[in-house]
């Protein structure tokens, strides 16, 4: 399935969606998108990492899975499952994944950039 597939789709099925291989131990699913919203799982293998960043968007991340280091702004956090972050526009934030893991990010509005 092509991400335009996926452009405003209800119900949506995961083995229908291949993962994105970003390398270094890290990769990601896009599951859901419209123009204000989208829905992305990101798996981390141990030690993998997250890169500070930062975006227009806002972004809450659910820890579904795994253990991580979160830096957000100045602060840093270790999370783990069942926990959430939430970075507003334009704050850097990043992850090291300690413990084998997987986030559900939500951004507003979507990322055009995952879609290139």
């Amino acid at each position: 399935m092509n991400f335009k597939d996926l452009t405003n789709k209800t119900l949506i099925t995961d083995s229908d969606i291949d993962w994105e291989d970003l390398g270094a131990g890290v990769k990601r699913k896009i599951m859901a998108y419209d123009e204000n919203l989208m829905l992305v799982k990101v798996e981390f293998e141990k030690d993998a990492i997250g890169s500070i960043h930062n975006h227009p968007h806002l972004q809450m991340s659910y820890v579904a899975k795994g253990s991580f280091e979160v830096s957000m702004g100045d602060e840093k956090k270790v999370l783990n499952e069942g926990d959430v972050f939430f970075a507003p526009s334009n704050v850097f934030h990043g992850v090291v994944c300690l413990e084998a893991g997987l986030l559900i990010d939500i951004f507003n509005p979507h990322r055009e950039d995952f879609l290139k």
